[in-house]
């Protein structure tokens, strides 16, 4: 009796937040399962091998932001002129968001969601029929397989006041997000699902990071506090078996204002900092981005953190059609007044909404005054703020961290640069300096990675 061939599956991931990319880790591992003959690519540190797109009959690209979705499409392209022959697929939360334009664009399938189990069946199928998925089902999660992935040398590192940075790992703990945020690219695909990763799967996971240097684990969950008793007893898991061993994770601040009991053990088990999605400090954009949380919950949030003696890392998306001059202003002083400096990125004050293909925030009718057509080559509409100057403004803090970036700048000096361009044509307002702002001497925990989402 003839077996089947074996298919020849090569994934590729074009950017995971700086860390070693967790959709390769999980598509490898079912695929894995399955018999599949499996290599990855991932092109964030790795050359684009021609010779890989060759000697393959799948390609399966990854791409769980919008910066990766754009480089996909190239890694795309390459793949198709090198191998005509090959099935090309897409999968991650920016394949579903614009899954209709990456089929008309020549894609054999598009995968969304809970998707490794109907990446798994489409790749031994050997269809060329183009189609859509997007489970949501419980998976069944096997032990994840780490194999074939560069070191954790090449990605994000830790700093925590020694003078070389510590090796770190990413792990998930769930999937999805109860919530729906309207900017979040999770909601329009998982529609307030989340999954949990088994305990077991996760602890094997993160021996398997520690036995590869890892000193500090990032649950990379978009909300750690979905399901706060699993995340509580992950982690109580996580420092019985090594109990060195520092975490982070991402939560909405309204969980750590509500979720305090869950939070505050969290600290004496190796928590070093939180991220969360301020976004802003105006109460007119957190509803219209549906956040869940005021002004005054920001602040709560952080004392409370403060308390417990772990940093708060906020993100930020300071230009919106609905957020003025005085809303940036704002930020400025808060972060100033609270010492956040070295607790944000630069990067996080030139952030614009993003608004994708499928948002939820479509359907937000203040938006529309504002709104442009979608820019097929950006994957995202376009929008005008109705004051030009925030527009200005925004591009001009844009060029300010990049150029301060390119030039070695640090984070305080470009804290000054941004506060003197966003002043500058202020006469009733003037910046905090920079001397009269510091009250530590030590900078906060933090990844070597600049974005966060």
């Amino acid at each position: 009796m003839q077996s089947k061939p074996v298919p020849r599956v090569l994934l590729v991931s074009c950017y995971e937040l700086g860390r070693q990319p967790l959709a390769l880790v999980t598509a490898r591992t079912f695929l894995t399962r399955a018999g599949a003959e499996v290599r990855s690519l991932d092109i964030a540190i790795e050359a684009i091998d021609n010779k890989a797109f060759r000697d393959t009959e799948v390609v399966a690209i990854s791409v769980p932001m919008h910066n990766a979705l754009r480089l996909g499409l190239k890694v795309a392209e390459k793949a198709r002129t090198v191998n005509p022959t090959a099935r090309i697929a897409f999968y991650g939360l920016y394949a579903a968001l614009n899954q209709q334009q990456l089929l008309n664009w020549g894609a054999h399938a598009v995968f969304g969601g809970e998707l490794e189990e109907a990446l798994v069946r489409w790749v031994f199928a050997n269809s060329s029929t183009r189609a859509y998925h997007r489970p949501l089902e419980r998976l069944d999660f096997p032990p994840l397989i780490r194999a074939g992935l560069p070191s954790l040398d090449n990605y994000a590192k830790l700093k925590n006041g020694v003078a070389t940075p510590l090796k770190a790992g990413a792990v998930e703990a769930t999937r999805g997000c109860r919530h729906h945020c309207r900017h979040c690219p999770i909601p329009p695909v998982y529609e307030g699902r989340f999954f949990v990763v088994p305990i077991a799967t996760i602890l094997a996971d993160i021996d398997a990071l520690i036995a590869r240097g890892a000193c500090h684990i990032s649950f990379a969950d978009p909300d750690f506090l979905n399901g706060p008793r699993h995340a509580l007893e992950v982690v109580r898991a996580l420092n019985h078996a090594h109990p060195k061993i520092t975490f982070d994770f991402t939560t909405k601040i309204e969980h750590l204002i509500q979720r305090r009991p869950f939070v505050e053990p969290m600290a004496k088990l190796g928590c070093l900092f939180i991220v969360s999605a301020v976004e802003s400090l105006s109460n007119r954009v957190l509803q219209e981005l549906d956040k869940g949380h005021t002004r005054n919950d920001v602040f709560e949030a952080l004392s409370f953190l403060q308390g417990l003696g772990i940093t708060l890392r906020p993100t930020l998306v300071p230009f919106s059609p609905w957020a003025n001059k005085a809303d940036y202003l704002d930020i400025l002083d808060w972060v100033a007044g609270e010492d956040l400096i070295e607790a944000i990125d630069s990067v996080q004050f030139s952030i614009r909404l993003l608004i994708p293909k499928g948002s939820l925030l479509l359907a937000r009718p203040s938006l529309s005054t504002y709104l442009g057509p979608l820019d097929p080559e950006r994957f995202t509409h376009s929008w005008q703020h109705p004051d030009p100057c925030m527009d200005t403004l925004q591009r001009d803090i844009e060029d300010i961290v990049e150029v301060g970036i390119q030039q070695g700048r640090t984070t305080r000096e470009l804290f000054d640069f941004i506060q003197s361009r966003a002043f500058r044509d202020e006469n009733s307002r003037r910046p905090l300096p920079i001397s009269q702002m510091s009250k530590n001497t030590k900078s906060p925990p933090r990844l070597t990675e600049n974005w966060f989402c």
